[in-house]
């Protein structure tokens, strides 16, 4: 049985993936930078450090990509009272603690977004995160990852996520990553990704969790 489940946090607790997709998109227009809103959604998960060169190209991110991310949080903040937690969220982290599993958040988003999803989740002072704020590289880099298994003070650990950013991230840091859907990856893009398991989402998890926590 593992010891520590690192979870991500937008697309996989927080229901969130569209309206970040929707910032992103907003701020790289401001700034000249006209990158189709379905591919902006594919790199979702994936932290702003590395976001915009991805997308735009490295000019872009030489010459505007702080503007850009500034711009992104910005318009991010006019929309993050529309998130929502995820079904299942808070009793898959309840269910795990009762069982004494370590758990730790690990985002690519600033500290404040965090936690207003902690509150969010009813969560506060319950649970250790990291953040972009944390480490000096975000996902797909393994640093969060890594930075959340220090704190949960175990490797024998899961990773769970919507993205491959985050598979990516944790397959980095040695951890395997069971998958959600809820952030709009497919099945069988998280499963070439690298995930050992995909489920509908968190409350799958938390109702199959004997079997998730063996793997």
């Amino acid at each position: 049985m593992v010891e520590a489940v690192i979870l991500d946090v937008d697309g996989t607790l927080v229901d969130t993936n569209y309206q970040h997709a929707i910032a992103w998109d907003r701020a790289l227009a401001r700034h000249g930078a006209f990158v189709e809103l379905w591919r902006i959604h594919r790199h979702i998960g994936m932290g702003g450090d590395h976001l915009v060169a991805r997308l735009a190209g490295d000019e872009v991110e030489e010459s505007s990509g702080d503007e850009i991310r500034d711009s992104e949080s910005v318009f991010y903040g006019e929309l993050i009272g529309e998130a929502r937690a995820i079904k299942g969220a808070t009793e898959l982290i309840r269910e795990l603690q009762r069982r004494d599993v370590a758990v730790v958040l690990a985002s690519s988003a600033p500290e404040d977004e965090v936690g207003r999803y902690v509150e969010m989740l009813g969560i506060e002072g319950s649970v250790e995160a990291t953040t972009s704020g944390d480490v000096e590289n975000t996902k797909p880099k393994p640093d969060l990852v890594e930075a959340a298994l220090e704190r949960a003070g175990t490797r024998n650990a899961l990773m769970v996520g919507d993205s491959k950013w985050d598979i990516e991230a944790a397959k980095r840091a040695g951890i395997p990553t069971i998958g959600v859907l809820t952030g709009g990856f497919s099945r069988a893009e998280l499963s070439e990704a690298g995930a050992i398991e995909v489920y509908e989402s968190v409350m799958g998890i938390a109702d199959d969790l004997d079997a998730a926590l063996s793997r």
